[in-house]
């Protein structure tokens, strides 16, 4: 009668996003703007595990290329 809410685990395994795409993502996010749609499609699209590795990997260079700009200009 009732079908269960919850993703399929063959939907989730699914999920087959470009390191391009997962990168663009990161990017639009750590700047902060996105549009609707394309949000919806990373959250279809993209592997949350991408996601968390691309992230680190860019606040990581983040920090590294401010502290190489300080220690440039001091």
């Amino acid at each position: 009668m009732n079908t269960p809410l919850e993703p399929s685990p063959v939907k989730l395994l699914e999920r087959k996003g470009s390191l391009l795409r997962t990168v663009r993502a990161v990017a639009w996010s750590l700047i902060g703007l996105r549009k609707g749609s394309e949000y919806q499609q990373d959250v279809e699209k993209i592997n949350p595990l991408h996601i968390i590795v691309v992230g680190l990997m860019a606040v990581f260079l983040l920090v590294i290329s401010l502290i190489a700009l300080v220690n440039w200009v001091v």
